[in-house]
């Protein structure tokens, strides 16, 4: 499996459940078919640039770092989102982002570290990302910049 695969698969898990350690990330890992070593999943948080947050309870567990370099946010979120997007389309201020089965989250943990001009928020499932922008007209510069991403024109 790919590099870009698992490090989509880790922004999906640390979005979507508390990672306290190093080691339950690995154990996640391994039960979703990434046979990884500890080493490989210290090297993958250390190039997503994860830290850990502390949580309400005062526990700290992994987190997407928010305060980042553009750059390498900006390499890494163009990654993994063409890794797993298929298709974008919208109307009126809604902007449905396609993606392959099970990337959806990943792709939008990545799409939410990006601070998008008229966004007001993101849903993401299985295989289908919902973003919701203010009017049309940031709907369709949405869409034309993400397709610009992806290499192709608007489909």
């Amino acid at each position: 499996m790919s590099k870009f695969k698992r490090h989509a698969k880790i922004l999906e898990i640390i979005s979507s459940q508390t990672i306290y350690t190093q080691e339950q990330l690995l154990m996640e890992l391994h039960a979703l078919g990434f046979p990884v070593t500890q080493a490989t999943v210290s090297r993958d948080i250390r190039e997503l640039k994860l830290s850990k947050a502390q949580l309400p309870d005062g526990n700290y567990a992994y987190a997407v770092n928010r305060v980042q370099e553009a750059g390498n946010t900006s390499f890494r979120f163009h990654a993994i989102f063409r890794e797993a997007v298929s298709k974008i389309d919208y109307a009126q201020n809604l902007v449905v982002i396609k993606c392959y089965t099970g990337m959806a989250n990943a792709a939008c943990a990545a799409l939410d570290t990006i601070d998008w001009p008229g966004v007001v928020g993101t849903i993401a499932g299985d295989d289908t990302i919902l973003v919701i922008v203010r009017d049309h007209t940031n709907a369709e510069a949405l869409v034309a910049e993400l397709y610009k991403m992806l290499g192709n024109a608007r489909e």
